[in-house]
């Protein structure tokens, strides 16, 4: 009996080849517009919180507290980003018919542990980061994308997940990158308020760790679309309706009628919204991009945005609207950008590039 054969098409595997090429391309592109949009979301935000009402609120007259001016702005303007991105993800579910799949969902284990996650990455992470935003400016941003390495070691230590020499130098590379920025406030570059919004940026890196280690269980059991939403859902609602009424009542505020006030501002709420589709498209390219050309290599696309974040910040805010206070001096851009390489470092081994293009050679 004779072994039975297979000729091999070499035009067939070529093409082959070229077609999954093409796939982590697109996919590398994805990954890097998502970062992108981070930084497009961070201006919009900041810009609907310097418009309308907000002009008020922030003035000196408004008759608000040091601390409803530093704790609850942030919040009620961390809510109607989060809520109007909320709003587009479930329109976005709607128009694909997988509204009914996020209502299912959403009850199930792996969608509450979303929702836990989102809780701690919305409400909390995301009013840390504006607060951080309106002490320090657009230097938060580099702060905030250590992310990924507090996620590597809070994974090590939460699930048990390697922790390797290379991820360790990565890390390392991502902090002396902070501190090179935190550097710049010790000459009062950055204003008096400069280290404390350096600290509210990194408990943003801390929470959004914490929400991608937890994350990690959820997005395995659920359709990413579907996640995203529920994501999206949670952060925007937990923070309309727990944080934003909490820090009323401290500040013996109507939290109410301001968020009322927020989002029926006209002036201000077209850059909310600009800034709510900023953030849904930046976790959907997220994830995609991740699905296209895997976690590793999507998530050092997506960590661009520690240097994506304070360019659109200066284009949009600086020269664009003409707003001062958002130009970085240089050892801050040098460092956004070693921080880039920092988190390509943790995420992947940069020699696995150079293995597969001599594996396909």
């Amino acid at each position: 009996m004779g072994e039975a054969s297979v000729a091999i098409n070499p035009a067939a595997v070529a093409a082959k080849h070229k077609l999954a090429t093409s796939f982590k391309r697109k996919g590398i592109v994805i990954a890097l517009l998502s970062g992108l949009l981070y930084g497009f979301y961070t201006a919009f935000m900041t810009l609907g919180m310097s418009k309308g009402i907000w002009v008020d609120w922030y003035g000196e007259n408004s008759g608000l507290s040091a601390f409803a001016v530093m704790y609850l702005l942030s919040a009620i303007g961390a809510a109607t980003t989060d809520t109007c991105s909320a709003l587009w993800a479930m329109s976005f579910a709607g128009i694909r018919g997988r509204f009914a799949d996020f209502v299912r969902c959403i009850k199930t284990k792996p969608g509450m542990v979303m929702v836990a996650a989102a809780i701690v990455g919305g409400p909390l992470a995301s009013t840390a980061y504006v607060v951080g935003l309106q002490l320090a400016g657009s230097l938060v941003v580099p702060i905030a994308a250590l992310c990924p390495a507090v996620g590597a070691i809070l994974g090590r230590f939460l699930f048990k997940q390697e922790l390797n020499a290379r991820m360790l130098f990565g890390i390392a590379i991502c902090f002396g990158a902070s501190f090179m920025i935190g550097s710049t406030s010790l000459d009062g570059a950055g204003g008096p308020n400069m280290m404390l919004g350096l600290f509210f940026g990194f408990l943003a890196a801390v929470c959004w760790g914490i929400e991608g280690c937890v994350c990690g269980y959820g997005t395995s059991m659920i359709d990413p679309e579907i996640g995203i939403t529920i994501r999206q859902v949670t952060a925007g609602f937990s923070n309309l309706f727990i944080l934003v009424p909490l820090f009323g009542f401290i500040a013996h505020v109507d939290a109410f009628g301001m968020v009322v006030q927020s989002f029926t501002d006209s002036e201000a709420m077209i850059w909310f919204v600009l800034a709510g589709l900023s953030a849904y498209l930046t976790f959907m390219y997220w994830y995609k991009g991740n699905a296209m050309c895997g976690a590793a290599l999507g998530m050092s696309c997506n960590g661009t945005f520690s240097f994506w974040g304070p360019f659109c910040c200066w284009i949009v805010l600086g020269i664009a609207m003409g707003m001062e206070g958002w130009a970085m001096p240089p050892i801050a851009w040098a460092a956004a950008i070693i921080m880039v390489i920092g988190i390509f470092i943790i995420s992947m081994n940069p020699m696995d590039l150079f293995k597969s293009n001599e594996e396909k050679a």
